[in-house]
C-alpha cells in the first residue's frame, strides 16, 4: 500500500509531540534525536512550534524533502538516518501502528499547517 501519513507535531512544554486520535496516540513524544531531526527542518516554518504538517511515507512522494534509512531496531522501536547528514533519530513502537515492520526509508515533508477559516 503507498499511503502518505499526515500528522500534526507541535511543542508542549519544549517536547516535540503529536497526537493522533485514529491510532490512539496523543501527545506522542519525538525524543532521543528524532525531536533534532524536526528541529532542523523546521526552522523556515513560522509558527513550527504552534503546529506543523509531518507527511511521512516509505515510498517517495511528490515534495518529500527528506529520506531517512533505517539502520536497527532498538526498545520496540527503530533509529533512522538522515542520509544527506551526520543525524539519527529513534521512533518509538507509536510508528508500528503505521507500519507492520520498519520500512528500509521513510520519505518526509514538513509543511507549514494550513489555517482554516472559520464559518
Amino acid at each position: 500500500m503507498d499511503t502518505t501519513y499526515e500528522i500534526h507535531p507541535y511543542k508542549l512544554r519544549g517536547m516535540w509531540v503529536f497526537d493522533d486520535q485514529r491510532n490512539g496516540l496523543e501527545q506522542e513524544p519525538f525524543v532521543s534525536g528524532a525531536d533534532v531531526i524536526i528541529d532542523d527542518f523546521v526552522r523556515e516554518i513560522p509558527g513550527a512550534e504552534n503546529g506543523f504538517t509531518l507527511l511521512f511515507s516509505h515510498r517517495p512522494f511528490r515534495g518529500h524533502r527528506l529520506e531517512l534509512a533505517w539502520e536497527r531496531n532498538e526498545y520496540g522501536g527503530c533509529w533512522y538516518a538522515v542520509r544527506e547528514r551526520n543525524l539519527r533519530g529513534w521512533l518509538s513502537p507509536a510508528f508500528l501502528r503505521y507500519y507492520d515492520s520498519p520500512p528500509a526509508e521513510l520519505y518526509l515533508e514538513f509543511r507549514q499547517k494550513a489555517i482554516r477559516a472559520s464559518a
